[in-house]
C-alpha cells in the first residue's frame, strides 16, 4: 500500500477578490495583498517540500504559483484546475447579482452561462486522479480556486463552506481509492481573507 498526496490550494486574494466580485474564468490578477499572501505562504510551501507544482491557466493562479514554487521546480499549467464558468454573473458583486436576479442567490439557482458541477468534475476528477495515480511519494501542490475544491469536496461529501485564500484541502489515494484529508492553511490564520464569491 502506497499513499500519495495532493494539496489543492486556493490562489492569493485578488482584485476582484477584494472588490467582492464573482470571477469564474475572468483573468482578475492578484491584488498587492494577494501577492504578500503569497510571498508569506512561500514559507509553508517550502516545508512541504512538492515535488510537483500544478497550476490553473488563470492569472491569479499562475502569478501565486511563480510566488510560492520552491527553487528545482518546475511549474505546470493545466487548464482542468480552472475555475468554474461564472457565465452572466461574472464581473458583478453579491448586490448587482440580487437587484438583477432577484432572490437567485438565496435559492441557489444558477445564471445563464454558469458551469454546473457536472462539467467542473468531468474536468477535475480525471486531473486529480492521474496527479493521485502517479509514481510520486511526495506531496504535489496544485494552485487553484475556491469554486475547485469546494465541489470536489461536496463531491466526497464534505460540508461546503468558503475557502480561504492561500487556504485548501488535502487528497490522497489509498490503492487507487481517493481519500478527502484535512484542511489546511498556507499562511498566518489571522491574515486570511475568505472571498464569499468563485
Amino acid at each position: 500500500m502506497r499513499e500519495r498526496r495532493v494539496l489543492l490550494v486556493r490562489h492569493g486574494q485578488s482584485t476582484w477578490n477584494a472588490d467582492g466580485r464573482w470571477q469564474g474564468q475572468a483573468d482578475a490578477p492578484l491584488s498587492g495583498v494577494g501577492e504578500e499572501q503569497a510571498r508569506a505562504a512561500a514559507h509553508a510551501v517550502a516545508r512541504l517540500a512538492p515535488v510537483r507544482l500544478v497550476t490553473s491557466d488563470l492569472a491569479r493562479a499562475r502569478q501565486t504559483a511563480d510566488i510560492v514554487v520552491p527553487p528545482g521546480i518546475d511549474i505546470e499549467i493545466d487548464e482542468s484546475w480552472r475555475e468554474r464558468d461564472a457565465g452572466e454573473w461574472t464581473g458583478l458583486t453579491r448586490a448587482e447579482i440580487d437587484e438583477r436576479f432577484p432572490g437567485w442567490l438565496a435559492q441557489r439557482r444558477s445564471p445563464p452561462g454558469f458551469e454546473g458541477d457536472e462539467s467542473l468534475l468531468a474536468r477535475t476528477l480525471p486531473a486529480l486522479g492521474r496527479l493521485l495515480r502517479g509514481d510520486e511519494r511526495g506531496t504535489i501542490l496544485v494552485v487553484t480556486h475556491g469554486g475547485v475544491i469546494r465541489t470536489l469536496e461536496r463531491r466526497h461529501e464534505a460540508p461546503s463552506v468558503p475557502v480561504p485564500n492561500l487556504g485548501g484541502r488535502w487528497f490522497s489515494a489509498v490503492d487507487d481509492e481517493v481519500v478527502l484529508g484535512e484542511r489546511d492553511v498556507l499562511v498566518d490564520p489571522d491574515t486570511i481573507t475568505v472571498p464569499d464569491q468563485i
